[in-house]
């Protein structure tokens, strides 16, 4: 296989690659704080950009790069500093703009998952080797004087050789380097590599940066609300849903659970069945996060009360309907935790996934009887 035609890490399934895309969406503030540390002369070399699974943290990387890459070398007028920049727009005629998108900028590098030609898989971490190849980089991007950018994408999948190793690029940067770390759960670096970073925090995405994004991604749908509540501000995610039909799926979902405390069993059956038929792998995944968040849903709605949106026809009443105190929701957020731990424990050995979704079905089912009871 090509290089070209490797898997990237960094794709969402069907939408378009992060150095391919136009605008970041709801991100005014992360990127307000990168200007203006950069127009005050306090660029730091590492740069860690954080927040949920995508809601643009690997746009922007992308947008910073682009910006710091055709940086121009020169001042104003007589020696006069350049007017402070407002905006990461490039100019659509700019030369590093489009070695950027053809992914063949000399002085832009991505450390992300490798791929395993022996597995014909993308590993599973990102490898001490593909950070060490930064060396190789360093010393052949270091002719022209430019600036040079890393993005590692995402950090939380570093190996602990790995992350040791950007640690020490993070220590001793080159001159004129900026690295940009992406990471969805930054709890789990290396606190020194935190330390040795400033922070851009991206937000969940409201239902109208949402639409925009996905509407930039090619995406349109009637199903606004909905989407956005099921997808939490993930323009990611909400492409997960509209290309897998997962507003659909959780509508069944919320069917079956609306006869408990008493399921239809015929209908639990064939939402496990639809699990275990070829090439269901998609549909088993999708089945498992959606139960996985009507159960956190349920455990929100016996703290805060009723929903003001649904991800599905009739689910705000029916989560109020189980879950109506904080003893109800803390019954619920047991569940979630439990049944979590079994899914884990379930991929791990294999197991079928219409028993493995048929044993969700059926605690679930035993919960809303015992919260019933009370």
């Amino acid at each position: 296989m090509s290089d070209d035609a490797l898997p990237e890490p960094d794709r969402i399934e069907g939408a378009p690659h992060p150095r391919e895309t136009e605008t970041v969406f709801g991100q005014d503030s992360a990127q307000a704080g990168f200007l203006e540390a950069y127009n005050t002369g306090r660029l730091h070399s590492g740069w860690l950009i954080t927040g949920p699974r995508g809601v643009g943290k690997a746009t922007l990387a992308w947008k910073i790069a682009t910006f710091l890459l055709s940086e121009q070398a020169d001042s104003g007028f007589f020696g006069d500093a350049p007017p402070a920049a407002t905006s990461l727009a490039i100019s659509p005629d700019n030369p590093d703009l489009r070695l950027v998108k053809s992914g063949a900028h000399p002085r832009l590098t991505v450390v992300r998952r490798p791929y395993n030609y022996d597995t014909k898989k993308l590993r599973q971490e990102i490898t001490v080797d593909a950070v060490r190849g930064l060396k190789d980089f360093f010393h052949m991007s270091s002719a022209d004087g430019g600036r040079r950018v890393v993005i590692v994408d995402s950090a939380d999948e570093m190996n602990r050789n790995a992350a040791n190793a950007i640690l020490k690029e993070l220590e001793e940067p080159p001159a004129r380097t900026t690295i940009l770390l992406i990471a969805h759960q930054p709890s789990r670096l290396l606190p020194t590599i935190r330390s040795r970073c400033r922070e851009l925090r991206c937000g969940r995405l409201n239902e109208d940066d949402l639409e925009s994004a996905l509407d930039q991604a090619g995406f349109q749908t009637d199903a606004t609300e909905s989407l956005a509540t099921l997808s939490e501000g993930s323009a990611g995610d909400a492409i997960r849903l509209l290309r897998h039909d997962g507003l659909a799926l959780y509508g069944e979902l919320v069917r079956l659970f609306e006869g408990l405390p008493r399921m239809d069993r015929t209908a639990a059956l064939r939402v496990a069945d639809a699990c275990s038929a070829r090439g269901a792998d998609v549909r088993y995944g999708l089945t498992l996060d959606l139960m996985d968040q009507f159960l956190a849903r349920c455990a929100r709605a016996g703290l805060l009360g009723e929903p003001h949106a649904q991800g599905a026809p009739h689910e705000a009443r029916l989560l109020a309907r189980l879950s109506p105190d904080d003893n109800a929701a803390r019954a619920w957020a047991q569940l979630q935790q439990d049944l979590s731990e079994r899914v884990r424990h379930g991929r791990a050995v294999n197991l079928d996934p219409a028993s493995l979704i048929l044993d969700m079905i059926f605690k679930i089912e035993e919960t809303a009887q015992r919260v019933g009871q009370r």
